[in-house]
């Protein structure tokens, strides 16, 4: 048998199956809802890197959805409807709507000196 080769062996592809894939808004929702640090983080870095209202107002909607929007409605007082309209870049909440929206969270809303 001095002329057969040997078979060799042909590797299997064994791709492992992955969740499939999220966006970042569904895995933001997620992570936001499920630690309160990493959410008042969250916060923090877009208070301090934002220059305008809106991406502050941009920020607490995206807490707000994690937090499921209708719940903090409810804690504000609010419709869903009026709080997507208050949380929007055009919008122009109350006070009480921003403190209902963080108190939901489990944040509060602090002021320290401008560095």
């Amino acid at each position: 048998m001095a002329g057969r080769s040997k078979k060799v062996a042909k590797p299997v592809n064994r791709r492992a199956r992955s969740a499939p894939a999220i966006s970042y808004d569904q895995w933001a929702r997620r992570t936001l809802v499920a630690d309160t640090d990493l959410a008042a983080e969250y916060l923090r870095e877009v208070l301090e890197r934002s220059d305008t209202p809106e991406e502050l107002l941009l920020g607490l909607r995206r807490i707000a959805e994690a937090q499921g929007m209708s719940r903090v409605a409810e804690a504000a007082g609010l419709s869903r409807e009026s709080l997507y309209r208050s949380l929007s870049a055009a919008g122009n909440p109350r006070l009480s709507t921003l403190v209902a929206v963080l108190r939901v969270a489990g944040l509060k809303l602090s002021v320290r000196p401008a560095a």
